[in-house]
């Protein structure tokens, strides 16, 4: 972002910053992250901890969190065969803003 000469007020767009903010403000993404800030996880895992989420768009979502380097998939191969998904170190990075997100939910967004 650039800094205007005038009062230092941040102007202009900056392609990244919306980039991470369509990334993880997409449905569920938010909440999917933070199921899994505490630990590995199942697929089974997650979708208890995210009411709602079909497993059709958990699914999608885990693939586009992977795919962006936030979540981390580990297969093995078993028998039986097991996945579970982790963040990776840019995801666990993403703790603190998560957590303040849910904070600053709590106070302005009123309950429905």
């Amino acid at each position: 972002m650039k800094r205007t000469k005038n009062n230092g007020q941040l102007s202009g767009f900056c392609p990244r910053y919306h980039q991470a903010v369509e990334l993880i403000g997409r449905r569920w993404s938010g909440a999917i992250i933070r199921s899994l800030l505490s630990g590995d996880r199942r697929f089974s895992q997650i979708a208890e901890l995210v009411p709602g989420v079909s497993d059709r768009l958990l699914s999608a979502r885990l693939r586009e969190l992977e795919e962006a380097g936030i979540v981390h998939r580990d297969v093995d191969s078993g028998p039986p065969i097991r996945v579970a998904y982790s963040l990776t170190d840019a995801g666990a990075e993403l703790e603190a803003t998560i957590r303040a997100l849910g904070d600053w939910a709590h106070r302005w967004i009123p309950a429905r």
